[in-house]
């Protein structure tokens, strides 16, 4: 008779998961007894940091992902990275290790109190098993739920004298199980879309995340090219769902009610496809849609459509829906618009302005990199000088969460081998996860980190003014020495103050095939005293 770690192994084969990502205590110790040799523990060196690996492997795999925390204290440290992957839809299957079960009536060390209300609502589904019998039949439809649409995060407590229980018999047919979802319109419904399209005046289309996730970036520039319409990027976007180079492509819309609709004000027909309505950063008065113009939005999440202010909403599966719309709407008469424009010259060259970091980054690095975006200060220079012309080439913390861009790049550069994965992060953020660093020197791991060090948070710089918020205190930084750090942590490192020093640091990291951490000094407060 198997036991329930030997069943659950025997589940999560099934259903290709392969990589456990984790950071144990000793209630996770059982779980991971006698580990079996087709599978890889990957370490991380904080619970935040393991889940933000594991959600970058999963955003950039589309697979289910298994995360190993500590009890209740683990949990907690993953909380801000939890809040990210359940905004960008990830697969997570958190599983969390509990105290004995016959001690659990008192209280004990490590014990995980009112475990399934910890991580709500940051999760889809929490959940204890009753008895060990029933580990193996929660697992299963953890994977199960954590797949279905709208993705996301769930989580499994399991007392950690369970793992050695016999296992029901009945279990292993849960190994030749399917859970199949493809959620389509009916025909009606994308009849009437069509018809909305084809008779607007002036449509234009607001693209999100979603359709990056579900591989219809190709799919997307189809049905745009038909249409002949301008194409925004979503507001606050986690994922690029359109290639930023298109002549289509107007950039990424503003983060605030009226500035929406200001930029929208020529408009009669606002196309909203994978993401929501709208993900507002701050507060401004203002009508959330232009006079006169109506929205369609579609939408894989049942959240997303009901939460959104003005519109009329379609749930279903971002790819097949667009591709049942490209057969459906006509094409319309006259040329592309195009868009384009050549950036402004930026002279500055030591130290750089981020612009110059992001041209130079533009001349060498491959067609097929991949961009993780931590640096929120230079978000829209980052998109007017760098190109997102591939599915999955650029990914940003989709709940806003500092911490993210250094330890998912590892992830996403573990689920896509074969294309370069850069991190363009700031020296705060890069604080909050640099720990990181030691999993990707440990695993070998190539991701080139590019630190761009202007010594200050400059995004509340950016927002105090925004918000006409005088009087703060001072958000400049100490002088850190990322290097250093990086090199403590086994991790090869490179300082850049010009151009002509980054192309060396990153050509140098490039034959290296490991990682590589690259200091880079550019223009803020430290040249102004």
């Amino acid at each position: 008779m198997k036991t329930v770690r030997q069943v659950t192994y025997d589940i999560l084969r099934r259903n290709n998961i392969r990589i456990i990502f984790g950071n144990p205590g000793s209630n996770e110790l059982p779980f991971l007894q006698n580990f079996p040799d087709d599978f890889e523990y990957i370490l991380g060196l904080q619970e935040s940091i393991v889940v933000g690996i594991a959600d970058g492997y999963s955003l950039a795999s589309g697979n289910p992902t298994l995360v190993n925390l500590h009890s209740t204290v683990g949990t907690g440290n993953a909380m801000g990275a939890l809040a990210n992957a359940r905004s960008s839809h990830s697969p997570l299957i958190v599983i969390a290790g509990q105290q004995h079960r016959a001690m659990m009536t008192v209280e004990p060390y490590l014990a995980n109190i009112d475990a399934t209300q910890l991580p709500p609502p940051l999760v889809k589904w929490s959940y204890e098993p009753s008895t060990a019998q029933e580990v193996p039949y929660t697992i299963s439809r953890a994977i199960h739920t954590a797949m279905s649409e709208a993705c996301g995060p769930v989580y499994v407590s399991v007392p950690y004298n369970d793992w050695a229980h016999e296992a029901e018999p009945q279990s292993t047919s849960l190994n030749t199980r399917k859970v199949l979802s493809r959620r389509v319109l009916d025909e009606t419904s994308i009849e009437q879309i069509a018809q909305k399209i084809n008779n607007a005046r002036n449509p234009v289309m607001v693209l999100g995340a979603d359709i990056d996730a579900d591989d219809a970036y190709d799919e997307a520039v189809k049905l745009v090219e038909k249409i002949k319409c301008p194409v925004w990027a979503a507001p606050s976007i986690s994922r690029c769902p359109f290639p930023n180079t298109h002549p289509c492509f107007r950039g990424l819309l503003p983060i605030g009610i009226n500035s929406i609709s200001v930029q929208l004000s020529s408009h009669d027909l606002i196309i909203v496809i994978g993401a929501p309505v709208f993900r507002y950063h701050h507060y401004e008065t203002g009508n959330y849609l232009p006079a006169e113009a109506k929205l369609i939005q579609i939408t894989c999440d049942g959240n997303e459509a009901t939460r959104a202010p003005v519109g009329n909403a379609y749930i279903a599966d971002i790819k097949p829906t667009v591709i049942q719309l490209i057969d459906k709407v006509k094409v319309r008469d006259g040329k592309l618009p195009d868009y384009r424009r050549t950036p402004h010259q930026v002279d500055l060259t030591s130290p750089m302005q981020p612009e110059t970091v992001f041209d130079t980054l533009s001349r060498v690095a491959p067609n097929n990199s991949i961009f993780v975006n931590e640096s929120t200060s230079t978000v829209a220079a980052m998109w007017e000088r760098l190109s997102f012309n591939n599915q999955g080439s650029y990914y940003f913390a989709a709940a806003g969460g500092l911490g993210f861009a250094m330890p998912a790049s590892i992830g996403i550069q573990m689920a896509c081998p074969s294309r370069p994965v850069f991190v363009v992060i700031g020296d705060g953020s890069s604080n909050y996860s640099i720990q990181s660093l030691w999993t990707a020197a440990r695993y070998s791991v190539p991701v080139i980190f590019i630190v761009m060090n202007n010594g200050t948070y400059a995004a509340l710089h950016w927002f105090a003014s925004a918000l006409a918020t005088d009087g703060i205190p001072s958000f400049d930084l100490p002088d850190i020495n990322y290097t250093q750090i990086a090199e403590g942590y086994g991790v090869q490192a490179f300082s850049a103050v010009t151009p002509e020093e980054l192309v060396g640091a990153i050509n140098k990291t490039k034959s290296s095939g490991k990682p590589a951490l690259i200091e880079v000094a550019t223009w803020g407060p430290r040249q102004h005293t």
